[in-house]
């Protein structure tokens, strides 16, 4: 990945302490990942792609919708439990969150966790700078280092993150998005975040003392209609949302893509126990993308994103093939929804 680095502090009214590092990739790596996904037999597109400043904006609108459960039963779960859920993940700790978007679920949590820095993380560069500005004029005395990235291409932390115990907040079943075997991977690739830590340490201090962990959100398996009745809400706004990929398709590539030549169509595939996220072409129609042109048949569709759904069980499984365990769940009382505090395999 071809990156350049970007880094400007900045301060709010009274006490806060803001910094803002741009880690993006070139427009080169993410015209080829697009390219290539758009060759593909069934033909893709990165789901990080949803999330250029209008995306982000209209997915904080699906969060708000009737339809959509996950968003309000998990901050519902947060709210009743942030206290269990500092003792837990410890006070005063660093905490990460990859995807941040609004960073409105971690205001749930800052006043319990009382954390020495949050440090968000989003691929969406002027909507996580505006978020960053807000959050540190509510909260004056939090460090805030906001870092736009592609998280999962980011292998190791920076250098700039505060010492001390690390806690990665992972809320929204974000995790979901990935296959099962994608989701293993990644949470491995948490364990250099996590582990630095444990360098900082005196000989005096248990490792396990300092360890860090994984606060993360996980949407769970349940009736057909309610999953299908949250991806395809009566205003049509997760429908925007979905087509809006393609309108930042073009600006990204120079395409030609006629949004209005395809239809949002989600499903829950209750075999493999995900939703599946599709654009359908309406018609047979050719593409120009990069100088290369690409057919559609009619009823052809575009993958734009899964979102797996996992139980208890399933989801214990999948952590321990990353070498972590659950040391807590935390559910509603109708158990739609879960949030788990991980941690490493001794």
């Amino acid at each position: 990945m071809t990156e350049a680095l970007v880094e400007k502090r900045f301060e709010t009214a009274g006490e806060a302490k803001l910094s803002f590092q741009d880690h993006h990739a070139s427009s080169n790596d993410d015209q080829l990942e697009i390219l290539q996904g758009l060759r593909q037999a069934q033909k893709t597109i990165n789901p990080k792609f949803f999330y250029d400043t209008h995306g982000s904006e209209l997915f904080e609108l699906i969060t708000a919708l009737p339809e959509y459960y996950p968003a309000r039963t998990e901050r519902s779960i947060l709210r009743d439990n942030a206290d269990e859920i500092a003792d837990y993940c410890g006070r005063e700790v660093v905490l990460i969150e990859p995807g941040s978007g609004s960073s409105e679920k971690v205001r749930l949590l800052l006043p319990a966790l009382q954390p020495k820095a949050y440090v968000p993380m989003d691929i969406a560069g002027e909507f996580l700078q505006r978020a960053a500005i807000k959050l540190g004029g509510e909260f004056p005395a939090l460090d805030v280092q906001a870092i736009c990235a592609d998280f999962s291409q980011l292998p190791n932390p920076p250098a700039t993150l505060p010492h001390g115990k690390r806690v990665i907040f992972y809320p929204g079943s974000t995790l979901g998005n990935m296959t099962p075997d994608e989701a293993v991977i990644f949470l491995s690739k948490l364990r250099s975040w996590l582990l630095p830590s444990l360098r900082e340490c005196s000989d005096s201090v248990h490792e396990h003392e300092l360890a860090g962990g994984v606060l993360i959100g996980i949407d769970l398996h349940k009736e057909n209609d309610i999953l299908t009745a949250a991806y395809n809400d009566q205003q049509g706004v997760t429908a925007e949302f979905n087509l809006n990929v393609l309108a930042n398709v073009n600006r990204l590539t120079g395409a030609n893509i006629d949004v209005n030549k395809f239809k949002h169509h989600a499903f829950y595939n209750e075999q493999l126990r995900r939703i599946e996220m599709h654009l359908i072409s309406q018609q047979a129609h050719n593409v120009s993308v990069l100088d290369e042109q690409l057919s559609f048949a009619q009823g052809e569709s575009i993958h734009t994103e899964n979102s797996y759904k996992y139980t208890i069980e399933s989801f214990s499984e999948l952590v321990a093939r990353a070498g972590f365990r659950i040391t807590k769940s935390w559910l509603d009382g109708d158990q739609l929804f879960s949030v788990h505090y991980l941690q490493l395999e001794q």
